[in-house]
């Protein structure tokens, strides 16, 4: 091919361009990074340049650290390495030299070498806000890989690890060298991420700089936070190929987060509307004597009452009972043709009263059950040494087979035996694999399953899942009375701080229905039932709500009242919780459960709230609301909190009395039957009330703007623009028509009704 002039000149300026920087970078200049980014590699260290950060590599024991462009340090490095490699069993070596061997568009590679010899190849990809780290070593073999900076505090996240058994939900002095689902009980840790956030990192760092990280690793983890020591890892493997640290506001760490989980497979889906409204469980009102009337009969007395449902999920006992092989959420198609005489009438009577009806399903065969000989013939099930593995769970009672839910063609089987289920008009499913705690499963074993149901539509309750859990709510564990009470709220928190927001608590009440077997007082017991409503009102502020156990079996008014204004209050919210849903899968922000440390970083007062001696668990719903429950432990006394109001104006939600933060409210009284609510941020919210959305716009700012996302994907944009509250009339104008909106006012706030894809100006 023949050069012309012109050619060959841009071909030896690109030459020398490339020597040159070649030069700059080994002569210590900074050499260009693209627009933004820089290295500089010296003596003794490599340091990369980001609008956002300075990462600086000391080439002695790979020791690195995160600084602020003036040189200030905010996460310090690893005291003798920053890596940590072992073969092996071997012990865990640190790193005795490092060097660049080259450069790959933003890539720098380094070889390193431990203190025993063994070699690997370490890329480091920087971004604006976010760098990857990835480390191979060179020889074949199975190791263990830890990355690790000095200790860096206050640090939130890990998913169910992060909030079972645990005093507050602040991690530092947690360690873990085999971290995995279900490794601290049968079922209790299921919903699993190593994603950590350090919302604050000390006074000199600056305003909104958090620092947060994840080591994107299915399998066996490693996980060390302690004082001196920040360390993710991983345990068995070829390589740690994805090791991501990330830096700026929380809600840029959450954008960044979004994106990188979704590009690598762990799929964060948009979730359906219903699934944050009231739902009812089987469960908690039946256990396992579940049948046709019963369901009929339960449900629609909830329904009579005024109980808003729009979901139920019959979890338990639908299967064929004569044949114990047939005990199982895998019996697709098959229903208790005795208990179940007319399935598909009934599925159609609740779909006739607008509700979701829901199932259980696990990825578990029962070894001598239906559809299992064709999936061993097939290879559709998780081996061993080339036989199928046969495993003992939980759930079923019965020797069971895994569904290999990463092979392809075992996933399409699956879900072409779950089409069995929805050819009755089945809506979705509840998924509970649990009990597998002596066995070391991938942590998204099941999320094959749910992705695929989600992209199909399928309504998804999910339980496990790692990272992006490809479900429409995350359950935690089942929740009943004769539990330590402050593990629920912990537990919704470590999740949101995780990337698992769509929090559902469980039944209200939990499982009565099995009070024989958990030994639990009868109805008439005082605090059984002072139980049941704080229960339900904590539910209540929660993104999603079910019933079970009927208020009626108390036989006490109150606890019939304040139960059922727990469920309307959360019904009225519903629209409101669902476009807080709808920013959180846009946005990876916790949007329907926001823990105040995530809100108010630079606040140090809200990192003492969420902890079994203070009990303030306190959380934002979307940008406007505060939930205050009374709950934990000391429920069946407790009649007041210290309620801490961040900075700004806060109105209380029943009374309208105005409260200016920061402060806090010293023994606040709030009673049974008092709404666990206070109005700030941008003071705007949407409430759903006789078939109208209605807009609450309460004094709290002059200038705000929302978008609410309505359920049908039209968007309503409400722009606050008053110069005073006080003085002369506040009008709202529709946006399209440029009319007047007609408008009334309730306790304090200003209200009117909004339809979707139309705009509201308020002046």
């Amino acid at each position: 091919m023949r050069l012309n002039h012109f050619t060959k000149a841009s071909v030896r300026i690109m030459a020398c361009l490339l020597v040159l920087n070649c030069k700059f970078a080994s002569s210590g200049h900074p050499a260009p990074f693209g627009s933004d980014i820089q290295i500089r590699d010296d003596k003794d260290a490599v340091v990369i340049s980001t609008p956002s950060y300075r990462l600086r590599i000391h080439k002695q024991g790979f020791r690195y650290q995160f600084e602020r462009p003036d040189h200030t340090v905010f996460v310090p490095a690893h005291a003798s390495s920053g890596l940590q490699i072992g073969e092996g069993d071997s012990p865990l070596s640190n790193i005795r030299s490092a060097s660049v061997t080259g450069r790959r568009g933003n890539e720098v590679i380094f070889k390193v070498t431990t203190e025993s010899g063994t070699s690997a190849q370490v890329s480091i990809t920087p971004q604006t806000d976010d760098v990857r780290f990835s480390v191979r070593p060179e020889k074949d073999g199975s190791y263990r890989i830890v990355a690790r900076t000095g200790g860096v505090s206050p640090a939130f996240g890990l998913g169910d690890h992060g909030g079972y058994g645990r005093p507050s939900t602040e991690l530092t002095g947690f360690t873990h060298e085999h971290l995995r689902g279900a490794s601290q009980g049968s079922g209790q840790v299921r919903l699993v991420s190593n994603f950590v956030i350090f919302p604050n990192l000390g006074p000199n760092v600056g305003p909104q700089q958090s620092f947060a990280e994840v080591n994107i690793e299915p399998r066996l983890k490693i996980v060390r936070l302690t004082k001196d020591e920040n360390a993710q890892g991983s345990k068995g493997v070829r390589e740690m190929p994805a090791l991501y640290y990330f830096v700026g506001s929380p809600q840029t760490i959450y954008q960044r987060f979004l994106e990188i989980r979704n590009a690598s497979g762990y799929k964060f889906y948009r979730p359906k509307y219903e699934w944050f409204g009231v739902g009812w469980e089987a469960w908690g009102a039946l256990a396992w004597e579940t049948r046709e009337q019963t369901v009929r009969e339960n449900v629609t007395k909830y329904l009579d009452l005024g109980y808003p449902l729009r979901w139920m999920v019959v979890g338990s006992g639908f299967w064929p009972r004569h044949d114990e092989n047939l005990h199982a959420t895998t019996s697709f198609g098959m229903w208790d043709q005795h208990l179940y005489p007319d399935p598909k009438g009934l599925i159609d009577y609740f779909h006739r009263r607008g509700l979701k009806f829901i199932i259980g399903l696990r990825i578990a065969f029962i070894t001598e059950g239906p559809f299992a000989a064709e999936g061993v013939r097939r290879g559709y099930f998780l081996s061993e040494d080339g036989q199928p593995k046969v495993f003992k769970i939980g759930f079923p009672r019965k020797p069971v087979y895994l569904l290999d839910a990463h092979n392809p063609e075992a996933l399409d089987w699956y879900v072409a035996l779950c089409k069995k289920w929805l050819a009755y008009g089945i809506d979705g499913f509840k998924e509970d694999v649990y009990g597998y705690g002596r066995y070391d499963l991938r942590d998204d074993k099941i999320d094959p399953v749910n992705a695929k149901l989600m992209e199909m539509g399928v309504y998804v309750m999910g339980r496990n899942g790692y990272l992006g859990s490809p479900a429409d709510l995350h359950r935690y564990n089942d929740f009943n009375y004769d539990e330590n009470q402050d593990r629920g709220p912990l537990n919704g928190f470590a999740l949101a701080y995780s990337g698992f927001p769509y929090v559902y608590p469980d039944i209200v009440g939990g499982t009565f229905a099995e009070s024989d077997q958990r030994k639990m007082p009868p109805p008439s017991d005082p605090k059984l039932k002072r139980y049941y409503v704080r229960n339900a009102q904590y539910a209540s502020v929660n993104p999603s709500m079910s019933m079970g156990f009927g208020p009626w079996n108390f036989k006490d008014d109150e606890v019939s009242r304040i139960t059922l204004e727990a469920a309307k209050l959360h019904d009225r919210l519903h629209p409101y919780i669902y476009s807080a849903a709808i920013d959180a899968y846009r946005t990876g922000f916790p949007y329907t459960l926001t823990p105040l440390a995530l809100a108010y970083p630079d606040d140090q007062n809200v990192y003492q709230l969420e902890n079994t001696t203070r009990r303030g668990y306190e959380w934002l719903i979307g940008e406007s609301l505060l939930a205050t429950p009374v709950y934990g432990n000391d429920y069946a006394t407790a009649e007041t909190r210290d309620v801490y109001l961040p900075a700004g104006k806060w109105i209380d939600y029943d009374t309208g009395k105005t409260y200016q933060g920061p402060t806090t409210l010293k023994s606040f009284p709030l009673p049974v039957g008092k709404t666990p609510l206070f109005i700030g941020g941008k003071g705007m919210v949407i409430e759903q009330r006789d078939g109208r959305l209605d807009a609450f716009v309460y004094p709290i700012t002059n200038r705000a703007e929302i978008i609410f996302n309505h359920r049908d994907g039209k968007p309503t944009k409400i722009t606050l623009n008053v110069s005073s509250w006080t003085g002369g009339q506040v009008k709202v104008i529709e946006g399209g028509s440029r009319q007047e909106v007609k408008t009334n006012r309730e306790k304090g706030a200003l209200v009117f009704s909004i339809e979707p894809g139309k705009d509201y100006l308020i002046r």
